[in-house]
């Protein structure tokens, strides 16, 4: 926005400037001044174009700058709302990761600690219990589950 105040300003003062002579000295250190009246010669007399301003143009331009910053500013807006819906989408899965291992550390304990497992039935007071080996592969699934969702943790 400075760079657009900038641009306005010296169009500005560039429309109200009359055309008058420049002359370029040295000072005592070599550096150049620019100046309109010389304090010592030899000054030598600098050729500067100049035109005039046409306000119509530099209206036109100065509507463009804004509409491309605008653009800017909104396409920085975007940004900004995705990087944050991105954070609370990991931060959600991180807190889904961390319920889903707590919930299959439970699972797995408490497989661990029953001496009878059982598969509910076709009735909700239907049970067909697990032989041994049908235990000894349910605990390793449940192991596996809880291995799996809590690698990292």
């Amino acid at each position: 926005m400075q760079r657009l105040i900038l641009l306005v300003a010296s169009l500005l003062a560039l429309g109200s400037a009359q055309a008058s002579e420049v002359f370029v000295t040295k000072d005592a250190q070599g550096r150049p001044i620019y100046t309109d009246r010389p304090d010592s010669l030899p000054a030598q007399k600098v050729q500067v174009a100049s035109q005039s301003t046409d306000s119509v143009a530099a209206q036109q331009q100065y509507a463009e700058k804004l509409q491309s910053y605008s653009e800017g500013d909104k396409a920085r807006a975007e940004a900004a709302r995705k990087s944050v819906d991105s954070r609370q989408a990991k931060e959600l899965s991180a807190t889904d990761k961390a319920k889903r291992c707590q919930e299959s550390r439970t699972r797995y304990q408490n497989m661990m600690n029953a001496r009878r497992l059982y598969e509910p039935g076709s009735s909700p007071d239907e049970r067909r219990y697990l032989d041994s080996n049908e235990i000894d592969a349910a605990r390793a699934d449940a192991k596996k589950l809880m291995d799996e969702f809590c690698a990292g943790q």
